[in-house]
């Protein structure tokens, strides 16, 4: 019988789970597991890739168990990432140099301050679609190289290998055979031309990168190799890769260009399908690789917004304020608005439209009448705001409203967030039937390159709405939400 359901590894930046799918694209087992947070100083932060190995071991072998299947009715692996989180490993022995340097990461804000004040900017912008930001692998890559005795050295030599995670499990999975990534996780690496679709040596030079610890580049679909001896009792093809939000647009078949999707989950990120047409951006949002097929590259702007969810685990974890994110759909229901509170979520600085790495977390108008149900509701309604900028954003670049936004992530669970982004942007809301499209856009892009799938038709078929939310509040309301908003984000730029 034809091996035909499909595993997605989903690699997070607070969890790792492992998601089989049927052919009809209906999740049919899920296994996770939560791992360790490092916060060496602050604003750095640093997983370690053992951690993220182990697990991933465990939660694929623990769904393919649950929907009760062996690796041979499994016909391909997909695989989708946490962006930009910097893995450097030795290519003899395997073993990683130093603890992953994750996307939320500042530590490198002051190498982009003087590459900025250098006037580099506009050339990586022209050639990568993104911003000089310490977000990016390619600071990353240059600090754990300065910092590790002999790295750099080791480096030139060939001795060592990059990658984002999606790479580095692909190594792992492969018993170190394939050294490989996609476009989509090449693209945000400040060193991948992203309209020659190549690795660029004027901007490894610039910022110290050696060209030699660079993976190859392959399309989104595309089998990189198979599992090895002894991880599954039997062989399985690693056949799709993307980036999480990429593979969030893929698996809500945002395949036309103008359909636009917004994922919540640790952050927020908004991207917009342009198709063959890289549209460069004046306002603060980046241009990056969609997915490439058959090597024709789609590309889409994005909004990226580094703190959503995250804000929610801090009222968990750090204030204590509730014990599990989905009491804050009850909180924010429990009172008539936010009481006057504005919480601005810079805790690792400000992402698009702004881009201020020096900013950080505030809460405006607080008084003896704030209770923990306004603080819930302000971090709530502060995910819309951000998203609402990075909507104007996009028509001020060119792009039009978007008709309808298709929502997805942890986050999209919650209805009173859903409602609220609809009233926000004035626009309904759609919410798929299985919220985790993250690893549906790796599973379809692994069932296309092994036939599971014919095409992009067939899957967009396989999309069913679950629920849909209509915008319902007045304009003058809208008007003084966004106005409030708009006046705590200027108090706290530290880029005026």
């Amino acid at each position: 019988m034809r091996a035909n359901h499909i595993l997605a590894i989903d690699q997070g930046t607070t969890s790792t789970r492992a998601i089989v799918f049927d052919t009809d694209a209906r999740p049919v087992a899920t296994a996770q597991a939560e791992f360790a947070q490092h916060y060496p100083q602050a604003g750095w932060v640093e997983h370690d890739p053992e951690d993220i190995w182990r697990d991933t071991q465990a939660v694929a072998r623990e769904a393919i168990a649950k929907a009760g299947l062996t690796a041979t009715d499994i016909a391909a692996i997909g695989i989708t990432n946490q962006r930009e989180t910097t893995v450097i490993w030795d290519r003899a022995s395997g073993e990683t140099i130093h603890r992953a340097i994750v996307w939320q990461d500042r530590r490198t804000a002051e190498t982009c301050h003087a590459l900025k004040a250098e006037g580099h900017e506009a050339l990586f912008k022209a050639r990568t679609g993104l911003v000089l930001d310490p977000y990016f692998s390619g600071t990353k890559i240059a600090w754990i190289l300065d910092h590790v005795p002999g790295a750099r050295a080791r480096a030139e030599r060939g001795e060592l290998a990059f990658g984002t995670i999606d790479c580095f499990l692909l190594w792992r999975l492969t018993g170190g055979k394939v050294h490989a990534t996609d476009v989509t996780n090449a693209g945000r690496s400040l060193v991948y031309d992203i309209h020659r679709q190549q690795w660029d040596e004027d901007l490894c030079r610039i910022l110290r990168v050696p060209m030699a610890i660079l993976p190859q580049v392959e399309d989104n679909s595309h089998v990189f190799g198979t599992t090895a001896p002894g991880l599954f009792d039997a062989a399985i093809p690693i056949a799709g890769m993307a980036g999480d939000q990429q593979a969030a647009l893929f698996g809500q078949v945002c395949f036309q260009p103008g359909e636009t999707k917004s994922t919540y989950g640790t952050g927020c990120f908004m991207l917009l399908n342009t198709g063959t047409t890289a549209l460069t951006s004046h306002g603060g949002l980046l241009t990056t690789p969609a997915y490439r097929l058959n090597g024709q590259m789609t590309y889409a702007l994005e909004g990226a917004i580094f703190i959503a969810g995250a804000a929610v685990k801090w009222l968990r974890d750090g204030l204590g304020v509730i014990t599990h994110a989905s009491q804050t759909q009850d909180m924010a229901t429990s009172v008539e608005d936010a009481h006057g509170v504005t919480m601005v979520p810079a805790f690792t600085g400000l992402g698009a439209p702004h881009w201020d790495p020096d900013a950080r977390g505030a809460i405006y108008g607080l008084t003896l009448g704030t209770t923990q149900a306004h603080l819930a509701r302000a971090a709530l309604e502060a995910v819309g705001f951000q998203t609402r900028d990075l909507a104007v954003t996009m028509v001020a670049d060119g792009a039009n409203w978007p008709p309808t936004l298709r929502v997805d992530g942890g986050m999209a669970a919650n209805d009173w967030l859903c409602q609220f982004l609809a009233d926000l942007l004035d626009t309904p809301v759609e919410r798929p039937e299985h919220v985790e499209t993250t690893a549906l856009g790796a599973a379809f892009h692994a069932g296309l390159a092994v036939g599971v799938w014919g095409g992009l038709d067939a899957l967009s078929q396989t999309w069913r709405r679950g629920a849909q939310f209509a915008p319902a509040m007045d304009a003058s309301r809208r008007a003084k939400l966004v106005a409030q908003w708009q006046d705590a984000v200027s108090r706290t730029l530290t880029k005026r």
